[in-house]
């Protein structure tokens, strides 16, 4: 089955820019060349073409979020700074079984500046002397060489995992982050516009008391308007009385007289 004809079968009634993981091992492509792929997988993070006879990478298209590639069993031997160029944050590499014999070839992999695990067993450059150590010097941001680190312990894919799932997870720290800090900006208008009606609410109590407190002083002057007013009618009253008791008085007295 050829490339383009195993792409198709792959989508699986998906758009390409949906896909984001790819196996076309085993196919085959014309003339060593990349087929069927095209800058419309953009999603893309995992990219197999193991052992499809392939020999340039030259029409590779840009897949900014691939990171994982496996290219082991092809008659890759040089091209591969294009790589960098299309797919700059790679961190997991497999060039086993290809026909790659010297540093020079290797060097374009520096511009990788995320690539963590790279494989190639069995290329011919494995026979150089002090292969490994001469790897690690060239391409410094590499942790694992064939499987191994520096010292000889042995690696994984799922330690590439874990350097991509923490990187996933500082993003999702980081829009936690400012979702947090949008909450708490609401939080703060919140508590200004309850603040703001507890401010009016104790206005209006503090206008309601101060009315009250009028009303009960006008009541008070008003009651002792009325306290005065009866005070001088009863005073009056004991006038008029002891003006009437006199002039009977005065009228016994003349009677006396006669």
């Amino acid at each position: 089955m050829d490339m383009n004809k195993r792409i198709n079968l792959e989508l699986r009634n998906k758009a390409p820019e949906e896909v984001t993981e790819l196996v076309l091992d085993n196919c085959r492509c014309v003339n060593g060349e990349i087929e069927g792929l095209n800058d419309t997988f953009k999603e893309l993070e995992y990219l197999s073409m193991v052992n499809v006879g392939l020999s340039s990478l030259a029409r590779l298209p840009s897949l900014n979020k691939l990171r994982k590639l496996e290219l082991s069993s092809n008659n890759i031997s040089g091209g591969l700074e294009v790589l960098a160029e299309k797919c700059p944050n790679l961190t997991y590499l497999n060039l086993s079984g290809n026909k790659i014999k010297d540093l020079n070839t290797v060097e374009a992999l520096q511009n990788l500046k995320n690539l963590k695990c790279l494989d190639l067993f069995n290329c011919e450059i494995t026979n150089l002397e002090d292969y490994r150590e001469s790897i690690f010097e060239l391409l410094q941001q590499i942790t694992y060489l064939d499987g191994f680190d520096q010292e000889d312990n042995e690696g994984s894919e799922e330690d590439d995992d874990e350097d991509g799932d923490e990187e996933d997870e500082d993003e999702e720290d980081d829009e936690a982050g400012l979702l947090e800090g949008f909450e708490e900006e609401e939080e703060e208008d919140e508590d200004e516009d309850e603040d703001e009606s507890g401010s009016e609410f104790g206005e209006g109590e503090e206008e309601v008391g101060l009315s009250y407190l009028m009303k009960e002083e006008i009541q008070d002057e008003e009651d002792d308007d009325d306290y005065i007013e009866e005070g001088e009618e009863e005073e009056e009253e004991e006038e008029r009385l002891r003006g009437e008791k006199r002039k009977r008085d005065a009228e016994d007295d003349g009677e006396e007289d006669d």
